[in-house]
């Protein structure tokens, strides 16, 4: 049995992952929670899962509640708490479920305790990426992806020789807009972007998946879980979502996961550490594997992507600046400040005016995150 803490447990992945704990009570024991503002679940949570004895809260005053009313339970408030809840939990196993820059800490944390990540958090290794590869390269912890794209690479990669493996495919529905052209974009509205064709998402990733700048955070993933080249990491749209992602070998077929779109399977997938069972299919060609839809990725439709591998290949602390850069224009698109194509020009705004850092320590990437938020909201904050 794991021992587990989960982080972000009123997400949209978090929410997912109660429910696997909860049908499979002899594999996962959950010791500890952190949640944000969505403090009225906790009661909820707790009377499914009476083990747990850590919770974690962004406010104090939250805290405070929250200690009067469970004398017996431990209860850790800001950003400090959650990296305590980390150490004091006992917990072998961390599930990282945290949205955005705030999830970096956290996972740092649980492999400095050579604990076992479990990660939705993507910008983790969008930010910190050469971090966390140099603490898995010293033994610190292990990794185990949940993004379904990820998850479906990693099954993949597991049944074939590396050196047979052309490419690595990662799909993308295309999000909301997915149908519209440019110049359709200019006056479109939070609420219809919203709207994701065939995934149930979060506000933010729905809004990622919309730019697609959450595909050119996908494909920096990849880069360094798999230790695989930008240069061989193509990405391939696909209107139903059943494919999660492809490798495409030498010899010209290819390996695919194919499954409804639901996280349950894959963030299983990471909690069994990959042990639990799962199907890889392989054919000759893309067509073979069933009725699905597939286009060619468009560069030009979709230029969020050559912005965030701009960002790689820059390096430094310019992944940080990204990041930051688009929560911020992200936030202020969904407040009605700025217009949906304005997301992309704060970010490649911030990438062109702030300077980079080479061999960043925690502490550059902490102010770069900092400074970048700060651009975009001198150039675009209070905007109609």
């Amino acid at each position: 049995m794991r021992k587990v803490v989960l982080l972000g447990a009123t997400g949209s992945i978090g929410t997912q992952s109660l429910d696997l704990f909860e049908k499979h009570p002899d594999d996962f024991q959950l010791l500890g929670i952190s949640l944000g503002h969505q403090v009225d679940k906790i009661p909820g949570i707790l009377s499914r899962f009476p083990l747990i004895q850590h919770v974690a809260v962004l406010e104090h005053d939250d805290a405070v509640k929250l200690h009067e009313a469970y004398p017996t339970i431990n209860v850790y408030e800001g950003e400090e708490g959650i990296l305590d809840l980390i150490r004091d939990s006992g917990a072998e196993m961390v599930e990282n479920a945290i949205l955005g820059f705030a999830g970096l800490m956290p996972s740092l944390e649980t492999l400095r305790e050579n604990k076992i990540l479990c990660l939705a958090n993507k910008e983790s290794l969008v930010v910190g990426g050469e971090l966390i590869e140099r603490l898995l390269a010293h033994g610190h912890g292990k990794l185990y992806p949940i993004d379904s794209e990820h998850v479906a690479l990693a099954k993949c990669l597991s049944q074939v020789k590396r050196e047979d493996v052309e490419e690595l495919v990662i799909t993308a529905s295309g999000g909301a807009f997915r149908k519209k052209s440019r110049s359709e974009l200019l006056n479109v509205t939070p609420e219809e972007a919203l709207h994701h064709p065939t995934w149930s998402m979060g506000k933010k990733i729905t809004i990622d998946s919309a730019t697609m700048f959450n595909k050119g955070f996908e494909v920096i993933e990849a880069h360094y879980l798999f230790h695989w080249p930008v240069e061989r990491i193509r990405i391939l749209l696909h209107d139903e979502s059943y494919v999660h992602s492809l490798i495409k070998m030498k010899d010209g077929s290819y390996y695919a996961d194919i499954a409804k779109p639901d996280m349950h399977g894959p963030i299983a997938y990471a909690l069994y550490e990959g042990k639990a069972p799962f199907t890889v299919y392989h054919e000759a060609k893309i067509s073979d594997f069933g009725p699905y839809t597939f286009h060619k990725f468009q560069p030009e439709r979709y230029p969020a992507v050559g912005i965030a591998l701009r960002a790689l290949a820059m390096g430094g602390v310019m992944p940080a600046y990204l990041n930051a850069a688009n929560e911020e224009a992200v936030a202020l698109f969904l407040d009605h400040q700025i217009p949906f194509l304005a997301i992309e020009k704060a970010v490649s705004g911030a990438l062109s005016s702030l300077p980079n850092v080479s061999h960043p320590t925690l502490r550059d990437i902490r102010s770069a995150d900092f400074y970048a938020r700060l651009w975009v909201e001198r150039h675009y904050g209070g905007k109609s």
